[in-house]
């Protein structure tokens, strides 16, 4: 199974951006993964870990904002569609060396 956390955090005061890269940095450390912007996902192995987590969830949620949480089977995960738009990107991606004169 999965669970997937969607939050929506104010960022307006330095006090907010702190509670919102706190909560970020917590998740990273329990292993989440991030699959966008505010959505992330871990694999749970039974339900008492669903439980553990969303007690996580709960004891680190910031004091202002919306933190929601799913729980997903392994087969309702995999047939989510990716739609992604054209890629851009400043970085050279190849082995050709690039000199600026």
């Amino acid at each position: 199974m999965r669970i997937l956390v969607f939050f929506d955090l104010p960022v307006l005061t330095n006090e907010d951006k702190r509670n919102y890269r706190r909560f970020r940095k917590n998740l990273i450390k329990n292993g989440f993964i991030m699959l966008q912007e505010s959505v992330y996902c871990k694999m749970i192995t039974s339900p008492t870990m669903e439980k553990s987590v969303n007690n996580m969830l709960m004891k680190n949620k910031p004091p202002a904002g919306m933190v929601q949480s799913l729980l997903l089977t392994e087969n309702q995960f995999i047939k989510m569609k990716y739609i992604c738009g054209e890629f851009s990107s400043d970085v050279v991606d190849s082995e050709d060396r690039v000199v600026v004169l």
